[in-house]
């Protein structure tokens, strides 16, 4: 799962090697805790939101065959 979103990140940003994915367990849930250079954050994010929904979209999809019926939750840290 961290391999998929530490992909799909580094295609979006300009220093792909401050890429980072940090996988932690909370209540159940695996948070994946995305980290960029806080120049790319912004692009991350995208425009109302709309790329960080996109990645969590694709987690979701991919947890549904990958994790143990838990919840995966991408948050942005810089």
């Amino acid at each position: 799962m961290a391999e998929l979103l530490a992909f799909l990140a580094r295609e979006l940003v300009d220093e792909p090697g401050a890429v980072r994915v940090e996988s932690e367990e909370r209540d159940g849930e695996l948070v994946l805790l995305l980290h960029v250079a806080p120049g790319d954050v912004g692009k991350v994010i995208g425009r109302g939101g709309r790329i960080v929904r996109a990645l969590r979209t694709v987690m979701r999809a991919a947890a549904t065959r990958d994790v143990d019926g838990r919840r995966v939750l991408v948050e942005i840290a810089e």
